[in-house]
């Protein structure tokens, strides 16, 4: 095989490379130097599999690493996005474990924080949802929303939420039906819903 073009993609540090004409696969700067590769290099196929491999194990922790500059992710939505641009399973796995070892990404810490940021927003059951969609354990999920959340933090949140949705509207039965669907779209235990409702109508909920 030979190497008939060496072609830069963009401003970034990335390049396309054609064997015999024909566009092979894209190599990272530090492949190319470490490896010596240039246009016109004769190259046999045992060398080229170890350098594309080689080029998926540096390519696949760097492409992570920029996504998680953006925002935290979870062990799921880091091997979905890995999958999704290609890179050998081997090369995903490789890459995860690292990045769990370097502290890059961690489940537990990520719940947590999903918990904070929503907890005034999201009943304990639509939390729970969406963390499962992102790939958190249920047995992490669990653990932490005991940490977090009790029936009173709950209670509070819920009739923040009913507060705002009935706020400048006539709090008659029509209104009271679907704020308690509101609430439970929100994920809050139909318990919760009752209560907050009672608390802030003169009625009994039947």
């Amino acid at each position: 095989m030979i190497i008939t073009e060496i072609k830069k993609i963009g401003k970034g540090e990335r390049y396309s490379i054609f064997i015999d004409g024909i566009f092979s696969c894209t190599l990272e700067t530090e492949i190319i130097v470490k490896n010596r590769l240039k246009s016109g290099q004769l190259i046999d196929d045992e060398l080229w599999k170890k350098i594309r491999y080689e080029n998926g194990e540096l390519a696949c922790f760097s492409r992570s690493l920029s996504l998680l500059e953006k925002s935290q992710k979870t062990e799921r939505q880091i091997r979905t996005y890995l999958k999704e641009k290609g890179f050998l399973q081997e090369n995903i796995d490789n890459c995860i474990l690292k990045l769990i070892e370097y502290g890059y990404i961690n489940d537990s810490d990520y719940a947590e924080n999903f918990i904070k940021t929503y907890l005034k927003t999201k009943g304990p059951k639509k939390i729970k949802y969406d963390l499962i969609t992102k790939g958190v354990d249920p047995e992490i999920i669990e653990e932490k929303l005991n940490e977090l959340v009790n029936d009173d933090v709950e209670r509070e949140n819920a009739l923040n939420l009913l507060k705002k949705y009935i706020k400048n509207k006539e709090f008659n039965q029509k209104l009271k039906n679907k704020a308690f669907l509101f609430l439970m779209s929100k994920g809050f235990n139909s318990e919760i819903a009752i209560e907050v409702l009672r608390r802030v109508s003169d009625e009994n909920w039947d």
